[in-house]
């Protein structure tokens, strides 16, 4: 009789215990998330390559595809003629510009040398006065040859700015995949028309995940940026496991959320708190988990 009471007693104890452990909440709930960037379109034309797929890994760098560029291309020879034509009105007066320039920066050299003859004594204010008087000359030499052919050099220097918007286009023509990380959603097909700004793709890093989870007022006292926690989620039956560290904490409260379960959580004020997680492969963005906080 004395024995089946311990027995019992014992049984009773351990079912206790076990009470107790169900009845303990994590410290916070929230859900995983991912930077994620939508990489548009920077020319408007057909899509003539997209090597892009669903859950393809990108890398940073990664050459991906092309939109048309024959019409820049020949947009660009266009410009490259008229070029050459506005050169050939003018290339004597261009020529004799070129030469002035060089003659004006080899009297600059001379004058820099003859300051420095002046300062150990070995040169004359004569010297100087002379090689300033020859770079003036040559100054306003410049300014004539300028102003006589001032429309030519106006029309090449307003070409040489619409080749550069071309050679610009031309090289945004080309898909680059802007970081590293997996391919979450396509919007473009090859052959489709595309324009400035519309979306292509979807890409997100997802080696590393963030779960935003909120705490109370009175919990803040036990965590700290860089601080290690546990991340459980659902795994059938039982929790799985996972190391994190506190990277973010909100410095202002906000309401709290529809993810608090209880109606007394939800009445209180609650601060952000992001935990980066390590991603095995088995988190995904809005997947629901617990922070755990080492007692």
């Amino acid at each position: 009789m004395k024995l089946t009471k311990i027995i019992i007693g014992l049984l009773l104890f351990g079912n206790l215990l076990v009470a107790c452990k169900n009845n303990e909440k994590a410290d916070g709930y929230g859900n995983f998330e991912a930077t994620e960037i939508t990489v548009s379109a920077e020319n408007s034309g057909k899509l003539m390559q997209f090597n892009v797929e669903e859950g393809q890994l990108l890398k940073k760098g990664d050459y991906v595809g092309f939109i048309d560029t024959i019409p820049l291309s020949l947009k660009r020879d266009q410009l490259l003629a008229s070029k050459a034509i506005v050169y050939s009105k003018s290339g004597s007066v261009l020529s004799q510009k070129n030469v002035l320039n060089a003659q004006l920066k080899t009297a600059t050299i001379n004058k820099t040398r003859i300051e420095n003859l002046i300062r150990e004594n070995a040169g004359t204010q004569k010297q100087l006065d002379d090689i300033n008087g020859e770079i003036n000359v040559i100054q306003k030499q410049i300014k004539s040859v300028e102003s006589q052919n001032s429309p030519v050099i106006n029309e090449i220097e307003s070409l040489d700015v619409q080749l550069k918007q071309v050679e610009d286009l031309l090289q945004k023509s080309k898909i680059v995949n802007p970081v590293n990380g997996t391919v979450l959603s396509k919007y473009a097909e090859v052959n489709e028309l595309t324009s400035f700004g519309k979306p292509l793709y979807k890409i997100a890093d997802l080696s590393t995940m963030e779960l935003r989870v909120y705490v109370s007022e009175t919990q803040l006292s036990n965590i700290k940026i860089g601080q290690e926690v546990t991340v459980k989620i659902d795994a059938g039956d039982t929790m799985k496991d996972f190391k994190g560290n506190i990277t973010w904490i909100s410095s202002e409260a906000e309401f709290t959320p529809k993810i608090i379960q209880t109606k007394e959580e939800r009445i209180n004020l609650v601060y952000g708190v992001k935990v980066a997680v390590k991603n095995d492969g088995s988190l995904k963005i809005g997947m629901p988990a617990e922070m755990w906080i080492s007692k």
